[in-house]
């Protein structure tokens, strides 16, 4: 029986038990590849051309305080949504599973939130969408992150999530691709990616028709209290999953700054048009792809290989860190696309590695779909904390709000120091 702290939750001594044991089929791990890099097509294309496009076209004076909000809104909501539905999911008792359910409704709801974006003709209507979509799309995120420690071994797990990692600057290249023609028909713009994200899940879902739901015998009983006091892990008890939460936090502060002001930075910096724009957002996310697979691919294979995580996690976030700044500093076309790919061969590698640091840091392995959920926060907060203080920045010497120096240097310094709290993390090599 495995041992448990007097929170009731699983120690690291029971970590090595349930977590990775099953098998990952072909087919299975390429229905996951696909859902997730179609799912990351319906939320990042939004993300980076349709939501500014359509900010734009409303609110032409106060487009970047306005995306901002927009933005916020919606990642407040992936937040609570991620570690939630996680949670619920790893206790469905449902005939269908236990992470199907969530991921074919999430799929649907953020179809329909990208609707609802696509006909939107005031700012309220266009946030009320995007937080639908957010609902939506984190449901199937915590539902799709969990299938990896329930079917991965656990020597697969960097590779694994090297190839789901690099789905992230994949989907960017496909949205901006699809958005780039679509632009001036919003309906288009946003649901086509929405549409397409359902049509992955889809597959999967009928990929996994041997999904188990949860055994009821072995769930405790059902107490609100109980439900929500599950989702505080000590740090006192649970140092490695703290220090692991610090560091992705403060990285993807980092991140945040860098995919959140592309479109504006190639119109306010650069002095493009908004179609030109659009092109260079797009040829931009093909050189991040490409850095981002290669990245992916070459840390998720070299961990698993050494079985080390930390020093590749550490070497990525440093290498984001120094794209950041070429992004700081860059004054033309060209610089911009060569801070892109600094940025993505460090980015990549820190995908693919830190979900497998991330799984062998797990509290309990039981309720690793909420302990993700919950870890995913460490994600979802900076994408609404960095849009809100992001006109701080913006605004330092620049009455137009358009200081991106400052704001993707804050962004670096964020990354640098996520960087080095994964130093502290004591459990996995």
């Amino acid at each position: 029986m495995n041992k448990q702290d007097t929170t009731g939750r699983t120690t690291t001594a029971a970590r090595s038990g349930t977590v990775g044991a099953g098998t990952a089929p072909g087919r299975f791990i390429a229905g996951l590849i696909v859902a997730q890099w179609l799912s990351f097509v319906a939320l990042f294309t939004p993300i980076l051309v349709s939501l500014p496009v359509r900010v734009g076209e409303l609110d032409p004076d106060g487009k970047t305080a306005s995306l901002s909000r927009v933005l916020a809104i919606g990642a407040v909501l992936a937040m609570i949504t991620n570690p939630l539905c996680g949670a619920l999911s790893d206790r469905t008792t449902s005939r269908f599973g236990r992470r199907r359910p969530w991921l074919l409704a999430g799929s649907l709801v953020t179809t329909l939130g990208t609707f609802i974006c696509g006909t939107a003709e005031s700012l309220t209507t266009l946030t009320a969408g995007w937080a639908v979509t957010q609902l939506g799309a984190n449901a199937v995120y915590a539902a799709l992150l969990a299938t990896i420690p329930d079917r991965v071994p656990n020597h697969r797990q960097g590779r694994v999530s090297g190839a789901i990692g690099m789905t992230l600057y994949m989907a960017m290249v496909l949205g901006a691709v699809i958005a780039r023609p679509l632009i001036g028909h919003n309906l288009s713009l946003f649901l086509l990616p929405g549409l397409l994200g359902l049509a992955g899940v889809t597959a999967l879902v009928w990929i996994m028709r041997d999904d188990a739901p949860a055994d009821r015998a072995t769930l405790p009983p059902f107490r609100l209290a109980d439900f929500v006091r599950s989702f505080w892990i000590s740090p006192r008890l649970h140092p490695d999953f703290a220090w692991n939460f610090c560091g992705r936090f403060l990285m993807f502060c980092g991140i945040s700054t860098m995919t959140g002001y592309q479109f504006y930075f190639a119109v306010d910096r650069l002095g493009q048009s908004v179609p030109a724009a659009s092109a260079t957002v797009a040829v931009a996310a093909v050189i991040t792809m490409s850095g981002t697979v290669l990245g992916s691919l070459t840390g998720g294979w070299l961990s698993d290989r050494t079985g080390r995580r930390k020093i590749f996690v550490f070497v990525a976030a440093l290498i984001s860190v120094i794209g950041l700044v070429l992004t700081a500093c860059a004054q033309t076309t060209a610089a911009f696309y060569t801070a892109a790919a600094v940025f993505s061969l460090g980015l990549g590698s820190y995908m693919a590695v830190d979900t497998a640091l991330a799984i062998g840091v797990l509290p309990d392995r039981t309720a690793a779909a909420k302990d993700l959920g919950v870890l995913n926060i460490g994600n979802t907060l900076p994408q609404s904390l960095i849009p809100a203080i992001a006109p701080l920045f913006l605004g330092i010497g620049s009455a137009s709000g358009t200081n991106y120096t400052v704001l993707y240097l804050f962004g670096s310094a964020c990354a640098c120091a996520g960087a080095f709290a994964i130093h502290f993390i004591r459990a996995v090599r």
